[in-house]
Formats: structure tokens, C-alpha cells, sequence
């Protein structure tokens, strides 16, 4: 036997016992504005998540169970983790090596498992981690992550936020189920998206246990931690509402929430079908966090909200939540279609017409600084052309048509279309013109891609 033949026959044997084989995952997607946002080379298919954390919330313990399927053959692959140190990783059971670059964690596994990773195999890696979890501060000065208060916690996640207190594939574009699991002191409640699936008490502690099944990005996970009044409805069709009140902003938010099925009830009878197994809201004391957020099931607001404010969010669980953007470039779908419902929720509720509320828009100068499909950096993607420039988009396809019952039957059949998952801007324009029956080509050029404002016709 030759020196090369042994060698190829000393890597084959090798290979037939689990030797490393593939590339790394990308360190991230390439987003337009977080490019070494999420990873590549993988899709996470569900996360099993158990936090705890001290009576004020600023000690944090984890474990992260995450189930992903791989989608190339992987050698070593990518997590997004802000601040929290980590205790172990495994993959597939075995030891994993762990390296850090800032938010960037990389697994080698054992290759003793490596032909669990090889693509279209599903794989599970466990990681433990722990410490002060961090708040997070946006390019626009925002802050998100875990946001502590008096009183406890909140983990808010857009757009990048959801690292600060779990590992994971932190992109709009991967999607998973959830299993969360969050252990407090005695007293507290621990409020997550979903269903409740348990609450435990022992030894001082209790465990809340949150299943999420439909899929769910991850900057729309969230925890609440504090004092809240949890109460539990049904609406009329059966679907659970769930809402927990900070006390001291139970009497002012009372009225508004009793509304949650009505604006469910009323965003049905324009969009489709309510897209998630439960509805409701989580409101805080104001100070907790500087905005409201859709986060799934129940958005979280920042004190006692109006009506129009829980529309929105509301809204954004079919806008947003059900279809979610491909990219955060694609933000104005969430943004310019939830603001469309405030004008909508207006004018059948007595308020301004949807035609006075896009003049009003229209007349803003504020929203003709950029087009709201091209924002000129991540500061800019919660600017007013993302929210009211969106919204006129919407309702100029509504003008183009000429026909609510065909353009309320377009919203309907793009959201059932892309329902629990992911969809671009140049999905939702090719869907629009293909269903709305006439060209919609100015909408495009002028008012979504536009550099000026337009002339109103």
C-alpha cells in the first residue's frame, strides 16, 4: 500500500467515525441594516428556554434548548448573545467549543456527532448561561433588551434586543416555536407570550411555563416580570385573552382593555381570521419602557394606553407578528399597515376619515424625509416615513382600486398567503399588483420609493 492510498483510506475510516465535515454557518444574514444579525447554515425549529432570576431582576440564570434544522453541512455555527456569560454548550449531547467575538458566540461540536449536521438533519444544543442581563441601546437612542423597573422587568427585543437574555438565531427571518420557562421569588408573576402551560410553587420560588405554537420571530418574545394582576377571558368565539396590569395602572386601563375582544372582533371583520391561539396586552406603570411593543399574543404597553394606541399593536398581530418582515428594511409593512388601522378604527368609531387622517399625514413634512421602503440607517427605521408615508402607501392601492370590497379582499389574501411566516417588500408589491386589477406602478415610484412628495391628485 502506497503512503496516498493509506492516507485516503486512514480519512475514510475517519470519516465513517464522525469526523467534522461541512463549513461554519455564517456569522450573520446580511440584514440592510444589522448585517452580523442572525446566522446562517442553520433554521431554528423551536427554543426551550428556562430563566431565573433574583427578586429585583438583575441576576439572570439560563438554559436554552434549541432544536434547529441544518440547511448546509455545518462544521461549526453561530449564536447572537449580548452580555451573558456562558457556563457550557453541548450539541447533540456532547461538549461543544465555545468562542466569543462580542455578540457573537461559535460552536465547534464533537465531531463525534458530526452527521447529525449535515443539511436537512435537525440537531439540539444546549446552552447555559448567566449574569446581569443588559439593557440594550438602540442606533435611534431607544433602549431595549431587559429593562428593569421598580418593580421587576421587562424584555422588549426590536430590533436586536431578544440577545440580552437568550441565545439564538436573533433575525426576523427565522421563526420558531417556544417553550418559556421563567422561575421568580414567591409573589411575582412572570408573564411571556402564549399560553400558560403551568405555575409551579416550591420553595419560594414559582415557575411560570409559556408555550408559544405558532411561529414567533424572536425580537417578539418577551418577559414580564412584577406585581401584575393577571386576568384571564374568553371572547365570544372562544379565543383566551389574556391581560396582566401593573396595580398602579389597573384603574386607568380598565375600559380600554375591556375592548380587546371588539378590536379583535373589528380587525377580523377587516383583515381575516385572528392569526394566534390566544389575544390580550401586558401594561407596565409609565417609565417602564419609553414605547409600546407588539409582542406576540399580548403587546406591551407603557402604562395605561388609549384605544387607538391598543389598535395598533392589536393590528400588528396580523401586520408584523403573523406575517413578519424578511428584512428590517421591510419594517413599513408592519408600520404602515398598523397605522392604516388607526385610520380605520377612527373613522368607523366616530373620529377623523381615513381621508382626513392622509391629508393630515400628507401635510406632515416629517414624513417625506426619506421613503419609507430605503430608510437611511437603522436610527431611522421608527422615523414618521415608516409609519405615516407607509400608511399612505396603503391607502393610495386603496384609491388606485376603487374598490373596497377588492382591496379589503387583497389586504385578506396577502396575509392569508404569507401567514406565519416571513415576506419583503417585493413580495407585497408583486402580490398588490398581480391581485389589485390595475397598475399600480405610480404607487410604487412615488409614494414607496419617491425621493419627493408627491402631487395629490
Amino acid at each position: 500500500m502506497t503512503l496516498a492510498t493509506a492516507l485516503t483510506a486512514l480519512t475514510a475510516c475517519t470519516a465513517g467515525r464522525g469526523a467534522v465535515v461541512g463549513t461554519p454557518g455564517a456569522a450573520g444574514v446580511r440584514d440592510p441594516y444589522f448585517p452580523r444579525l442572525g446566522n446562517g447554515g442553520y433554521d431554528v425549529t423551536h427554543y426551550d428556554l428556562s430563566i431565573g432570576t433574583d427578586a429585583a431582576a438583575e441576576q439572570l440564570s439560563g438554559t436554552a434548548v434549541i432544536t434547529a434544522r441544518a440547511t448546509q453541512d455545518l462544521s461549526a455555527f453561530n449564536l447572537d448573545l449580548a452580555g451573558l456569560e456562558v457556563r457550557s454548550a453541548t450539541v447533540e449531547g456532547r461538549p461543544a467549543a465555545v468562542n466569543r467575538a462580542g455578540r457573537e458566540l461559535t460552536l465547534r461540536p464533537d465531531a463525534a456527532v458530526a452527521d447529525r449536521l449535515r443539511e436537512g438533519r435537525t440537531f439540539r444544543t444546549v446552552v447555559r448561561y448567566a449574569g446581569p442581563p443588559r439593557t440594550v441601546t438602540d442606533a435611534d437612542g431607544s433602549e431595549e433588551g431587559w429593562l428593569r423597573n421598580a418593580h421587576g422587568a421587562v424584555a422588549l427585543g426590536e430590533p436586536t434586543g431578544s440577545m440580552a437574555w437568550f441565545p439564538g438565531n436573533h433575525h426576523p427571518g427565522d421563526k420558531a416555536s417556544y417553550d418559556i420557562r421563567v422561575t421568580v421569588p414567591e409573589g411575582r408573576s412572570a408573564v411571556s407570550n402564549g399560553e400558560l402551560a403551568s405555575r409551579r410553587t416550591e420553595g419560594g420560588r414559582t415557575t411560570f411555563h409559556w408555550r408559544v405554537r405558532e411561529p414567533m420571530a424572536s425580537y417578539l418574545a418577551t418577559v414580564a416580570i412584577g406585581r401584575y394582576t393577571v386576568r384571564r377571558t374568553v371572547t365570544r368565539e372562544g379565543l383566551p385573552v389574556v391581560t396582566a396590569v401593573d396595580p398602579g395602572s389597573a384603574g386607568a386601563s380598565a375600559r380600554v382593555l375591556a375592548r380587546i375582544p371588539e378590536m379583535l372582533a373589528w380587525g377580523e371583520r377587516r383583515f381575516g381570521p385572528y392569526p394566534f391561539s390566544s389575544a390580550g396586552a401586558i401594561v407596565g406603570r409609565p417609565g417602564d419602557a419609553e414605547y409600546a411593543l407588539e409582542t406576540q399574543n399580548r403587546p406591551f404597553l407603557p402604562g395605561p394606553p388609549d384605544p387607538v394606541l391598543l389598535v395598533h399593536e392589536l393590528a400588528h398581530q396580523w401586520f408584523g407578528d403573523s406575517v413578519t418582515p424578511a428584512s428590517w428594511r421591510d419594517m413599513w409593512l408592519n408600520e404602515g399597515f398598523a397605522t392604516y388601522a388607526e385610520w380605520l378604527w377612527e373613522e368607523d368609531h366616530g373620529g377623523a376619515t381615513v381621508r382626513e387622517s392622509f391629508d393630515e399625514a400628507y401635510a406632515d413634512r416629517s414624513n417625506w424625509a426619506f421613503p419609507p421602503s430605503r430608510p437611511p440607517g437603522a436610527a431611522d427605521l421608527s422615523r414618521p416615513p415608516v409609519y405615516g408615508r407607509g400608511a399612505m402607501v396603503v391607502h393610495r392601492i386603496r384609491e388606485e382600486m376603487d374598490d373596497d370590497e377588492a382591496f379589503f379582499a387583497l389586504v385578506r389574501g396577502w396575509l392569508g398567503a404569507h401567514r406565519h411566516g416571513n415576506a419583503s417588500t417585493a413580495d407585497f408589491t408583486a402580490y398588490a399588483q398581480k391581485s389589485a386589477g390595475v397598475d399600480l406602478t405610480e404607487v410604487w415610484d412615488s409614494w414607496l420609493d419617491g425621493g419627493s412628495r408627491p402631487v395629490r391628485g
